[in-house]
């Protein structure tokens, strides 16, 4: 990914952008990629870049406030951390730079911001692509985290996070787990948003995913108004792109240039 991205003001904060145009661009609405909770533009790879080319999109990604380039963050993330993310910040993202409508693709947390933007916001989500989405907290989502941070701790998991996060990476680690693993963030559940979701959907999960349970696919699927498609992908984790880029590319071209948006 050629990664010339530049920085925006957005509900008072600063946050990076990276903008993808294809060769052959059509003049349908854009693809905004939604990172995960220890993501940012980098951590995509060139998955972003294959599927604008494929699907004659333009894209856009950014640092969610807290991540990678855009503005710091101290504390704990608030309990509807992500119905604030879908809500207010990512509107503001994309009257920035010029969005009306989108095509959201959403990766683990990003996922979930993705469902929750296409319930708050339905006339500027005219579809949705989610990997590994969350929805409600389970057992194999806590003992995930809890591995993980097992490894942040012994292994070079924070250097590799910190070539993305720099002098920000505890926090970023830190808020991502504590908040994920405190008492009071249990009873978490977006699924009363569901019924608000009328746009087109297709649900990913790798059948082997490390933080969650084909529950998460089905009651995301169930809960929804409009069309949803769900593929669980065989020999896959928690990071489908990563993982399965070909079958995850399969996938989603389809899906979205049948989109009439």
């Amino acid at each position: 990914m050629d990664l010339t991205c530049r920085h925006i003001q957005a509900a008072g904060w600063r946050i990076r952008i990276h903008h993808l145009t294809p060769t052959l661009q059509s003049r349908k609405v854009p693809l905004v990629f939604l990172h995960e909770g220890l993501g940012c533009i980098e951590m995509w790879r060139d998955f972003p870049e294959r599927l604008c080319a494929l699907t004659g999109r333009a894209g856009l990604l950014f640092d969610r406030r807290g991540y990678g380039g855009s503005d710091k963050l101290s504390g704990r993330w608030p309990y509807d951390y992500l119905v604030q993310e879908a809500g207010i910040f990512l509107p503001e993202v994309l009257d920035a730079c010029g969005i009306a409508r989108a095509v959201l693709v959403g990766h683990s947390d990003g996922g979930s911001i993705a469902l929750l933007a296409a319930a708050l916001h339905r006339s500027r989500v005219c579809a949705a692509v989610t990997e590994a989405a969350h929805v409600f907290v389970e057992d194999v989502t806590l003992a995930g985290i809890r591995q993980t941070v097992a490894s942040y701790q012994s292994t070079d998991l924070k250097n590799r996070l910190a070539y993305y996060h720099g002098d920000n990476t505890e926090c970023v680690f830190r808020r991502w787990a504590d908040t994920w693993l405190a008492a009071d963030f249990q009873p978490w559940n977006i699924e009363a948003y569901l019924p608000r979701v009328t746009c087109p959907l297709l649900i990913l999960q790798g059948q082997e995913d490390e933080y969650a349970t084909a529950d998460q696919v089905r009651r995301i699927a169930a809960g929804v108004s409009g069309p949803a498609l769900v593929n669980l992908l065989p020999d896959c984790g928690h990071i489908p792109h990563f993982q399965a880029p070909e079958a995850v590319l399969a996938k989603m071209v389809p899906f979205i240039q049948n989109l009439d948006c």
